[in-house]
């Protein structure tokens, strides 16, 4: 029972911050009705930025506060100068661009930082805290917290702002957010920069607990795209949901399968789910 409820914890704790990654991609998904392949290199850039940032004396938790805004005013000058020109001409040649920028980035990080993998050691990580006898990973725990901070901050930005509610309008229907005096180019600037955004905090999130290496995204994007369409495509609850959902069976596998295969015990939960729901858990196709 003890393992059980351990394996419950870990796997929420994890899931979460899976979450995260594929919220990013599902609210640009929702609004743009793009898929952001180079999603899984803007998370790196965030566990970069925490590196850096502890190497710097800065803890990287409270880093945040710098790589957000900076992840947003980035994200918002891609879709400016690079996607705008390349979203009118159809889906497939978006998904290819935002491939080749996804190369472009990874190649990039690796001439500058190269290949090593990197830690980040946190004094307060070194020993576990154990509430009610279950051991409980501090950095991950207090990313744990952030993560549900900055998803109700999200949730209270689309539905109690007039930008949010512009937002939830343009990916319900752009044509008539548009009409109703909506500037549809802004607020794709704008989704984007918060994808981004979203992106780099799952990033500065998953730092101090996973290995950091410029190639990292290519794994990243893959779990993050399974989530997406396991909650539903568009759909945040649905990308909380799936993430939650693949960190706790993934959890339990490597408990009572084995390690080596939680990867594709995760896989084989996706496959399982789509074979009875095409359209995912939730199955919505808006940001709402």
């Amino acid at each position: 029972m003890d393992t059980l409820l351990q394996s419950l914890v870990s796997g929420t704790l994890t899931g979460t911050l899976y979450a995260m990654i594929a919220v990013g991609l599902t609210v640009v998904f929702g609004v743009m009705r793009i898929i952001n392949m180079a999603h899984g290199e803007m998370v790196m850039l965030g566990m970069f930025g925490a590196y850096w940032a502890h190497e710097a004396g800065i803890d990287p938790f409270v880093s945040l506060l710098l790589w957000m805004p900076a992840m947003f005013a980035f994200g918002m000058a891609v879709q400016r100068f690079l996607l705008a020109r390349v979203i009118p001409s159809g889906e497939l040649n978006t998904l290819l661009y935002t491939a080749g920028l996804s190369l472009l980035i990874a190649n990039l990080a690796l001439f500058f930082w190269n290949g090593d993998y990197r830690t980040i050691s946190l004094d307060y990580g070194m020993t576990p805290a154990r509430p009610f006898g279950i051991s409980v990973s501090i950095p991950l725990a207090i990313a744990f917290g952030l993560a549900i901070a900055l998803t109700s901050a999200l949730y209270l930005f689309l539905a109690r702002t007039d930008t949010g509610r512009a937002v939830r309008a343009t990916a319900q229907n752009p044509d008539s957010a548009a009409l109703m005096g909506v500037n549809v180019a802004r607020i794709d600037m704008i989704t984007f920069g918060l994808g981004t955004a979203l992106a780099g905090a799952a990033g500065v999130l998953l730092a101090p607990s996973l290995y950091l290496y410029p190639t990292v995204g290519e794994i990243l994007i893959v779990k993050c795209f399974v989530i997406a369409v396991l909650g539903g495509l568009g759909s945040i609850p649905g990308a909380i949901a799936g993430g939650v959902l693949r960190g706790v069976v993934e959890s339990l596998g490597a408990v009572y399968v084995s390690v080596a295969y939680k990867d594709a015990i995760g896989f084989v939960l996706f496959l399982g789910v789509l074979l009875l729901r095409p359209a995912g858990l939730f199955g919505v196709g808006r940001t709402s």
